[in-house]
């Protein structure tokens, strides 16, 4: 989790005890399907940021059908099983192990330089992004007309 603030920083702001906002864990609007709308923080690190890759970044979480509903340098993205799909995209930490056609895979050159920060967990999801964002910061999209092959109609 080293480089967006340091090896040492990060994992002590997330180590608090916190009560996680009922907010940060959305549901669909009523009328809509049933699941869950998980969210997860995802940080382009500071040697992705150099390499110019954040956009990339984000064009793949959009193509994936993921809505970004929250972004300051770090972005929070919604989806069904977001953080598991999140991951599974990144691929391993050690570059060396990450598959091709994932963004550490594609992108990354060390496991010290390895691009991108996203969370392993819906509850470290939940801690994370409270740190970060108040939830007047997170949009509620509207889904009225948007077709997406992630989310059931």
């Amino acid at each position: 989790m080293g480089g967006l603030l340091g090896r040492a920083a990060l994992p002590a702001l997330l180590s608090g005890p916190r009560v996680p906002a009922p907010s940060l864990l959305a549901r669909p609007s009523s009328g809509g399907s049933s699941w869950t709308r998980e969210r997860t923080l995802v940080a382009v690190k500071p040697d992705g940021v150099q390499r110019r890759l954040v956009g990339d970044v984000i064009q793949r979480f959009e193509r994936r059908g993921f809505k970004l509903v929250g972004m300051k340098m770090l972005q929070v993205w919604e989806g069904p099983n977001v953080v598991c799909s999140s991951r599974a995209m990144i691929g391993h930490t050690d570059s060396a192990e990450a598959a091709p056609g994932t963004i550490r895979g594609d992108f990354s050159i060390h496991i010290s330089r390895n691009i991108i920060h996203a969370s392993d967990s819906v509850e470290g999801a939940q801690r994370e992004i409270q740190l970060w964002f108040q939830s007047s910061e997170l949009v509620d999209w509207a889904d009225e007309g948007h077709q997406s092959s992630v989310y059931p109609p």
